[in-house]
């Protein structure tokens, strides 16, 4: 399993175009429908820092979803606005969960 954290920050003007950009890309990830790839987005107090949590159960799946034309052009627009705060990329390993993450885990 690979887990990924990512954290940014936009200015205040772009973060509702961000808040629909993230949306665009998650209604294609639904749709994608693949039961290996697990995203979550938040947004922070200030209203303008984002942190995204993905988790993939293979890298196939990791490749799958950072090919994804929508979420290719939400990186675009958001690279594009003059993030306040760089992307900062952390890989994460699960030390343990209350729920089953994905099945080749639990095999």
């Amino acid at each position: 399993m690979i887990t990924v954290k990512v954290t940014y920050t936009v200015s205040a003007e772009f973060a509702q175009r961000n808040i629909a950009n993230v949306n665009t890309f998650m209604q294609a990830l639904r749709q994608l429908n693949n039961p290996a790839i697990r995203y979550v987005s938040y947004l922070g107090e200030d209203g303008k820092t984002f942190t995204h949590i993905a988790q993939y159960d293979n890298a196939a799946a990791q490749r799958e979803f950072l090919a994804m034309p929508a979420f290719l052009e939400f990186q675009r627009q958001r690279d594009a606005s003059g993030l306040e705060k760089p992307q900062h990329v952390e890989t994460m390993q699960v030390v343990a969960a209350s729920y089953d993450l994905f099945t080749s885990l639990n095999s």
